[in-house]
This record gives structure tokens, sequence and C-alpha cells, in this order.
């Protein structure tokens, strides 16, 4: 209640206090004024009470317009930021499948340089031998002029007696006319050239071994492999399980050497994202951690919407270090 109307109701007790102990009917008069200005003061105390109620009526629904107004502007509020919020998240998706689109297209322009790498690494090869059997072909023989036999007359054809006749060539021996000599009648087999194994069978079988943790035999049988047929896909996967041999014996340092052949000789072979996760591992084994780190970053640069790429994350995470170097 405001201080003005406790005032008057105050002043009112006091008045009806006074009325009370009023004297007897010799003042008569007196009383009546008294009463007729005790009631003035009352009705006017209910005029001021009926206009405060008003004003508090008034300020009251201005107070309450006001909040309304303030809800419908948080209303409208909330439903701008939502809008935003969704047209974010959109724009998002969109960025997102995007990049995972030029990753997408970074990896498969990385496996077809790795592929090409691959097929210029073997005609370099192929160029090799060929120089080097036109060298051998090229580089005659110790002992004088190709052809010429000891005895020979210069100038004479090759083979001419000095009488001029041609001698009869003399049975070699093994061959069918010193056989028919002989009296056999049939020639004698010439010795086999050794033979590559089997890829498939020998494959299969080091993989069986491999996998049975018979880890010497299987690592002699993928070197098997990787010798008999080194420009095979094949031979680069057999390299990688090389490594993983020598990664399950513990020897950090020769499983990172095989590593390094599979990446470089087979850099597009499907187990290539494999052997660079666990050659990432293997160096942090060796406290090597920076070159660890580094493979690890390569990995994910290089393959990063494979599984591979995930572990890297997560361990390079793990170590508190950053994906990407500043």
């Amino acid at each position: 209640m405001p201080t003005s109307m406790r005032k008057h109701f105050a002043a009112a007790a006091v008045l009806a206090a006074a009325l009370a102990c009023a004297p007897s009917p010799a003042h008569a008069v007196s009383t009546k004024d008294a009463v007729i200005q005790l009631q003035t003061q009352v009705q006017q105390l209910l005029d001021m009470m009926q206009r405060l109620q008003s004003s508090f009526d008034t300020r009251f629904g201005v107070l309450q317009n006001l909040a309304q107004q303030t809800a419908n502007q948080a209303t409208q509020m909330s439903t701008a930021v939502a809008d935003l919020q969704k047209k974010l998240d959109t724009q998002n998706e969109g960025v997102n499948g995007k990049i995972d689109s030029v990753s997408g297209q970074i990896q498969s322009l990385n496996d077809s340089v790795d592929e090409l790498r691959t097929r210029v690494d073997k005609l370099q090869k192929t160029v090799q031998d060929l120089q080097t059997q036109l060298q051998n072909i090229q580089t005659p023989p110790p002992g004088g002029m190709p052809g010429a036999a000891p005895g020979s007359i210069p100038g004479a054809e090759p083979g001419m007696q000095p009488n001029g006749q041609t001698p009869e060539a003399e049975p070699q021996p093994g061959s069918t006319q010193s056989q028919s000599m002989n009296g056999q009648g049939t020639q004698a087999p010439l010795p086999a050239a050794a033979q590559a194994p089997p890829l498939k069978q020998t494959y299969e079988a080091a993989l069986a071994d491999y996998n049975a943790g018979r880890d010497k035999m299987a690592a002699s049988e993928f070197q098997q492999v990787v010798k008999s047929y080194p420009y095979d896909q094949t031979a680069g996967t057999a390299q990688f399980y090389l490594g993983e041999i020598a990664y399950r014996q513990k020897d950090y340092s020769r499983a990172v050497d095989a590593y390094n052949a599979m990446l470089e000789t087979f850099p597009g072979n499907p187990q290539a994202p494999a052997a660079q996760l666990h050659k990432g591992y293997a160096l942090l084994d060796l406290h090597r951690t920076q070159d660890g780190i580094r493979e690890l970053r390569q990995l994910i640069q290089r393959y990063p919407r494979t599984p591979e790429a995930s572990h890297a994350r997560s361990k390079l995470n793990g170590m508190g270090v950053r994906i990407t170097p500043r």
C-alpha cells in the first residue's frame, strides 16, 4: 500500500478514536461537524484509492503489453536463429560433400600417379636389361677376333684348310651326330633351365604359413615370390607381408626396410595404406617420433578416406599431436 494511503488511514483512525472519547451531548454540534469532516476525508481517501487503482491497472496493462511484445520478439528471434542454423547446416553439408568429393578425386589421382610410376619403373628396368644384353652381345670375347679359329689363315674364309678344302665338322659331345656314331640313335636331353615356382600356389602356401604363425617358412616363400616375379602385383603384397613378419617379430628396422621396398616399388598396391600405417608405427617404436608422425600425416593426406587414415588420426590424437602441421 502506498505511503499516502497509510497516512490517510492513520488520520481516520485517530479521528475515530477522538470521536469515541468525545464528551456528552453538550458538544453535539461540534461532534456533528467532526463526523461530517471525517466523512469528507474518508470520501477523499476512497477517491484517492480509486485513482491509485486506476493508475495501477494502467501501468500493469502497459507492463503486460511490454512483456507480450518481448515474448513475441524472443519467439521471432528464436525462429530466425533456427532458420540461420538450418541454412548453416545445409551449407556445411554441401561443403563437406565437396571436400569428400575432392578428397576422393585426390586419392584417385594419387593412385593413378603411383600406378604410372610403377609402370615407368618397370619400363626403365626393362630398358636397362636390354642395354645390358646389348652390351654383352657387342663386347667381343677375349683371345682375338670373333670366329677366328687357331691356325687359320688370315684373309681366308673361316674353317678353310691350307689346301683350300673345308674340313668336316667334328661331332660335338652330346650332339645327335655323336650319339649316332656311338650307336645310340637318340639325342641326350640337354640340362633343363631352372624354372620359377608357380606364382599362385607359392603365394597361397606362404599366406597359409603366415596365418598359421610359421613365420620362417612364410618369409622364405614370400621372398621366392618377390625374387621370381619382381614385377607382378603379387610380389608387392608378398613384400608387404615380409614387413608384417618382421614387425610381428619386433624387428622394427627390418620391417621399415620391407615397407619402404613395397611402397617405392608398388605404390599402387592395395596394401600400400596399411604398409604406410605400420611403417609409421614401427618408426614410433624405434623412438623416431618425428619420422613416425610425418609418415602418419602423409598417410592421412594421401589416403584420407581409408580405415588406415582413421587409425592414424586416432594415434596422433592420442599422442596430443596436430594432424595438420602448423
